[in-house]
């Protein structure tokens, strides 16, 4: 089974994701946490350029985010699917398509096409996307920013606004979830709709 957590910044979808994970392990499932970008040592020295380094070119920096997400697949994801394992991570390509697809104004399309090229084109069985307002979203941050996080609330606007749609689209598998909720009945929710994939 392979779930995926999106969500603007501020969200709550990465504790959700642990909260996932921790319960996936208490049924007795091999389960394996990764993040976007991240995971493996190559795609964290990515996420370390993209997120804490220069100011970059959309199309650059959306280039680092398929970077990173193409090593974390064939080193991680992948061979842990193959094992029979579970496979939760904290973002996927659906950040970049609607950080540097809508946000950024690359194009939603073209964003994906990349994602889906260099991942040969794997997608989760399920993807739990925690809607807040950004107003709010803004209202929990308690940490310095870093590069995407410093864009600004307009900016914010319109990746919400674009994972609302992408909810809309696919909602076979994409469920979008009240994030203002208190995370144990999010998480209750979650387990709901994973439940049939076990």
């Amino acid at each position: 089974m392979f779930v995926t957590f999106e969500g603007i910044d501020w969200s709550g979808k990465s504790t959700q994701a642990e909260l996932l994970v921790d319960w996936l392990r208490e049924q007795g499932r091999t389960v394996l946490s990764t993040r976007e970008p991240g995971g493996t040592p190559v795609a964290e020295r990515m996420r370390e350029l993209v997120l804490h380094g220069d100011d970059m070119s959309p199309w650059a920096e959306a280039a680092l985010y398929a970077a990173a997400r193409a090593e974390n697949v064939a080193a991680l994801i992948r061979p842990a699917l193959e094992r029979g394992e579970d496979v939760v991570s904290d973002r996927y390509l659906d950040s970049s398509v609607a950080y540097q697809g809508a946000g950024r104004g690359l194009g939603e399309g073209p964003v994906r096409d990349l994602s889906l090229l260099v991942t040969g084109g794997l997608l989760p069985e399920r993807t739990f996307l925690v809607l807040v307002d950004p107003d709010e979203a803004r209202r929990r941050a308690v940490r310095d920013h870093d590069r995407i996080e410093r864009a600004g609330d307009e900016f914010m606007r319109v990746v919400d606004r674009a994972y609302r749609a992408l909810a809309e689209a696919e909602p076979e598998r994409v469920v979008a979830l009240d994030g203002s909720r208190p995370p144990a009945m999010i998480a209750d929710e979650v387990r709901e709709y994973v439940r049939p994939l076990l």
